[in-house]
């Protein structure tokens, strides 16, 4: 069997950027034991599988190298750059199409923007954001990163670490400097230990440098699910632009996270946060590059 496979640059518009996902952009036929397979051989992050159901929705499957996930911010921008750049998805010259994905986490819609006949950014709709409480035990949570209690929080507050999620749960651990943030010394082993205990994906370290901050810069780590740390998260970010608007941290509507740096592969994500009646609506997107076409022979 001949599967056409493509390894794509997420959030980012140069290659070697961002973050790499899988896309497989027809994964009819394909089992699920034969996804999880193709996710381990490309040893990737997340790898997508695709079956498009009409031009406006498409039914969509993540898998890490060791495990299926119920979403996936940055396979979910590159798979659909990549729909729209082989023109499977029908461009525009100008403005915003809007398609659907069929996830474990929901029927979630996607915007690709263009200008000028060219593919500007895909912008991607998050589940209902969920708060999932604050971590009980701070304790463990400060070994797992070798920091001390007084290094959580934004300016000089302390800021207690919540667990959200808006497609995947996710701790948001806000950290006072940047410093602090880029030099974390993570004992995966007891992050782990901590994931599994409180179900969750991971942790998402952040700095925001002052209150309403048009930038934060993050880290994610997620080791349970054989990501130790991540270039660019969607879903994760999704989590923080809710968490610093309902905590009043952000004023406006938008923020620029900067994720990647640790790992050499700079990331930009677009985070977006509304209110209506109450209730938040969040999209995350950026830019995308394919830097890989080629056949898997199955």
């Amino acid at each position: 069997m001949e599967l056409k496979i493509f390894q794509v640059d997420a959030f980012t518009s140069k290659p070697f950027g961002g973050n790499p996902a899988g896309v497989v952009l027809d994964a009819k036929g394909l089992s699920e034991n034969d996804m999880q397979n193709i996710a381990n051989e490309m040893n990737l992050s997340e790898t997508a599988f695709i079956v498009p159901k009409d031009e406006h929705n498409y039914k969509v499957r993540f898998f890490t190298p060791i495990s299926e996930v119920d979403l996936c911010g940055h396979a979910t921008i590159g798979s659909f750059y990549t729909l729209a750049f082989k023109e499977i998805i029908s461009p525009l010259e100008e403005g915003v199409k809007k398609v659907y994905q069929e996830t474990k986490a929901g029927r979630l819609g996607v915007e690709i923007h263009y200008k000028n006949g060219e593919i500007r950014k895909v912008m991607m709709e998050q589940s209902k954001p969920k708060d999932l409480g604050i971590v009980e035990d701070i304790d463990l949570l400060l070994d797992c990163f070798n920091i001390e209690k007084k290094d959580i929080g934004i300016e000089e507050k302390f800021v207690s670490p919540e667990i959200i999620s808006t497609g995947l749960p996710d701790i948001m651990l806000p950290l006072k400097d940047k410093k602090t943030l880029d030099s974390l010394k993570v004992d995966f082993n007891k992050l782990i230990h901590l994931s599994s205990k409180v179900e969750v994906t991971g942790v998402h370290a952040f700095h925001l440098p002052y209150m309403d901050s048009d930038k934060v810069y993050t880290r994610n780590f997620a080791p349970l699910v054989g990501i130790n740390e991540e270039a660019a998260t969607g879903t994760a970010n999704g989590g923080l632009v809710y968490f610093l608007k309902k905590g009043k941290y952000i004023k406006g509507k938008e923020i620029l996270s900067i994720q990647g740096e640790s790992l050499k592969r700079p990331s930009k994500i677009y985070c977006e946060v509304s209110k209506d009646n109450g209730f938040y609506s969040i999209k995350v997107g950026g830019q995308a590059r394919i830097v890989l076409e080629g056949f898997m022979y199955l």
